[in-house]
């Protein structure tokens, strides 16, 4: 949620940011009308509030028929105490819900344009040239169906589309991954965690995932409870209604997680193998620190999900996310996007947000310095989406006999394995 002040003292940034986003630029007057009728009602109440408890004193000294007068306008005023108080509840609702359509504040500098708007800002890394090395480029099914590291077919006949089973090479390397992302993230200072993946609602809004990507999101009606689609969830609401030392700060925690995703605007994209799917495990990095930090620790976060990528000689792009594609919670993105030989393209494997202070509003997190308590800033960054990894792994490090050498950073978790080898 954005800070009420922004809108009553500078609506113009607000108006700004709206109009960056693709967003409804007249929802802030309304904002602003229903601030007015809430402030109003509040006055109203505590005007009328404040006569009734004078009166309740002169009742007690009054005799006669100055009592009963003083009897009768108590009685009168009880009742508008009670309407107003109920005006009070419908503003404040009122207010909120207006707020709460509004997305983070965009950053100044972010770029403008939709989510077909790529703003490369770095590449790092250089493609195999597989023509050179004649090879004739396999995808990552394909392959991963020579070296026996992904059943699609079952995952089908087991959970529907969309699903597959990671087997034999495939979990091995999930599990090297794992170990790998575990080891970076304790070298950079992270707590690991292990999260639920069903959370309550609470959590899921005050997220900002029951905005604009609630299609995405699975809901279990009998229970009230939703499946995360990524372990932020969890982990940005694990100090909600909190208050913490500021000497604390900054905490960074690093979550693994399943993630669950309808991906119900997707229909058509991505059907072949598991770029796309309804499940995958994933390592996220989460921060909270002060507000006035949150553009530093963006970039340490980045600067991580490079070293990780860089780390695996997977060769990416960095991408400055658009204004209008940086979702309800962000004021500013990074996307990596990693490179695909099949597609002959860079395709989104790791993502860092800068939320301010947004979600913490929302899950009422503050900390307390010598000025008192505030908002804390939340971060969050792709540690490893373990799907998409495996596929670029299997593509860039594929051979000409069908099989794949393993990435150098993660033999030591293999045993000292090289190569997994087609089989025949």
């Amino acid at each position: 949620m954005i800070d009420p002040k922004v809108l009553r003292t500078d609506p113009d940034r607000l108006r700004r940011s709206q109009q960056a986003r693709g967003e409804s630029v007249e929802l802030v007057d309304e904002a602003i009308a229903a601030d007015e009728a809430r402030r109003s009602a509040i006055s109203a109440f505590e005007t009328t509030r404040a006569e009734q408890k004078s009166l309740g004193a002169q009742v007690a000294r009054a005799k006669g028929d100055d009592k009963t007068q003083l009897l009768s306008r108590t009685k009168e005023l009880a009742v508008q105490v009670k309407q107003l108080a109920s005006a009070v509840d419908a503003a404040e609702e009122r207010f909120d819900q207006a707020m709460k359509l509004f997305g983070n504040i965009v950053i100044d500098g972010v770029p403008t344009g939709g989510e077909d708007d790529l703003y490369v800002i770095e590449t790092v890394g250089t493609p195999r040239d597989f023509v050179a090395e004649a090879i004739t480029v396999r995808d990552h099914l394909e392959i991963g169906e020579l070296i026996g590291a992904i059943d699609m077919e079952r995952g089908a006949k087991v959970s529907g589309s969309r699903f597959y089973f990671l087997t034999g090479p495939g979990a091995l390397l999930e599990f090297a991954l794992i170990q790998h992302a575990l080891a970076k993230a304790l070298e950079w200072g992270f707590t690991p965690m292990i999260p639920p993946a069903l959370v309550k609602p609470s959590a899921m809004e005050g997220t900002g995932f029951l905005g604009q990507a609630a299609e995405d999101v699975y809901h279990l009606e009998r229970d009230d409870m939703y499946l995360v689609g990524t372990a932020e969830v969890p982990l940005a609401a694990y100090h909600s209604d909190e208050i913490l030392d500021a000497g604390s700060l900054p905490l960074r925690y690093a979550g693994f997680s399943p993630a669950y995703r309808r991906e119900a605007g997707s229909y058509g994209k991505d059907t072949r193998g598991i770029f796309r799917v309804h499940w995958f495990d994933k390592f996220e990095m989460f921060v909270y620190c002060r507000p006035e930090d949150a553009e530093a620790e963006h970039e340490r976060l980045l600067d991580y999900e490079k070293q990780f990528l860089t780390s695996l000689g997977i060769p990416f792009q960095v991408l400055d996310v658009a204004s209008g594609d940086l979702g309800l919670s962000a004021a500013r993105k990074y996307d990596c996007y990693g490179w695909v030989p099949s597609q002959d393209r860079y395709r989104e494997i790791t993502s860092t947000s800068n939320c301010t202070e947004f979600q913490a509003r929302r899950l009422g997190i503050r900390y307390r310095d010598e000025g008192g308590p505030r908002p804390v800033a939340t971060l969050n960054g792709t540690l490893c989406a373990m799907a998409r990894s495996i596929l670029m792994i299997l593509e860039n490090y594929q051979n000409a006999d069908g099989s794949v050498t393993v990435p150098e950073v993660l033999r030591g978790y293999l045993g000292g394995r090289e190569v997994f080898e087609a089989r025949r």
